[in-house]
């Protein structure tokens, strides 16, 4: 028998991934314009002669920072996963949507020695364990992006209480309230999805937030119940102190939006002042 809440949670589900979809078609739409953009305004002179050339259409994987006139290969550009003959990951430069908190791309040469990291915030601390060696780049790209501060001070804009997840890291999310955000911020880089085999959305999982494939940048959730969701989202490390704190923060309920799917900013606001992350040799 399906009860109220088990619907509830369904249309949370549902709503959750229609909204990352969206989020894929308003980047993708972005991308296209920025390469029109940015190549219609190229000139060759021959003979005297000024010929204006225009890109129409084209990869909606591009990356138009890359080039004032990107080739074909560059249009082409896509982040390249984890090369464990190299110990290498590719970030790539994407900069499309404009909302970024351009902080540069992390190194290629990445560790997959075990890593702890502390979410210091407003209500005490959270700790989790980090899986560097299934998803390396992930790992890598957290590490990198905790030492420019790149979290700090910002707010986690989304939460579910049917639907058991906390989403952060977006950089636009400030931690004044100020600067309302409906979590389109990032890094201005992007990257592979990765350990996403079997993949499981349970009880103190962290898994990277995503706008479809290969599209990871700095946002992040973490469940804290039990989410059924589909394995499109890159698990990289599992919560060990500080559940209790969503547990008491989801109790306190979400400024629901008009989806009336029961997610929202938290009414409790969850305020991440720092980030650190430790390795094991």
């Amino acid at each position: 028998m399906v009860t109220g809440k088990d619907r509830q949670k369904q249309l949370a589900r549902e709503h959750y991934q229609r909204q990352m979809q969206a989020r894929v078609e308003r980047e993708q739409k972005a991308r296209r314009n920025a390469i029109i953009g940015t190549t219609a305004a190229v000139v060759v002179v021959i003979g005297g002669v000024v010929a204006a050339t225009t890109l129409l259409g084209g990869d909606d994987k591009a990356d138009p920072a890359a080039s004032a006139a990107p080739t074909a290969s560059a249009l082409a550009n896509d982040p390249k996963p984890y090369d464990p003959a190299s110990g290498t990951c590719g970030y790539v430069a994407d900069k499309s949507s404009g909302q970024v908190k351009d902080v540069g791309v992390p190194p290629e040469k990445v560790s997959t020695a075990p890593a702890t990291m502390t979410i210091r915030t407003n209500l005490g601390p959270i700790v989790a364990t980090l899986d560097s060696a299934k998803a390396p780049c992930t790992v890598n790209s957290f590490k990198y992006l905790a030492s420019k501060d790149y979290f700090d001070d910002t707010r986690c804009h989304r939460m579910g209480t049917d639907f058991p997840i906390l989403q952060c890291g977006d950089p636009l999310a400030k931690a004044d309230g100020k600067n309302p955000t409906d979590g389109q911020g990032g890094p201005g880089y992007r990257f592979a999805n990765e350990n996403l085999t079997g993949a499981k959305y349970t009880r103190g999982v962290l898994a990277m937030a995503n706008s479809g494939p290969n599209t990871n940048g700095s946002q992040f959730f973490i469940v804290f119940g039990d989410t059924g969701l589909s394995p499109d989202y890159t698990p990289f490390g599992t919560v060990t102190t500080g559940l209790e704190i969503l547990d008491k923060v989801a109790k306190k309920g979400v400024i629901a939006g008009a989806t009336g799917d029961g997610t929202g900013a938290p009414k409790q606001p969850v305020v991440i002042k720092d980030v650190t992350i430790t390795s094991k040799s």
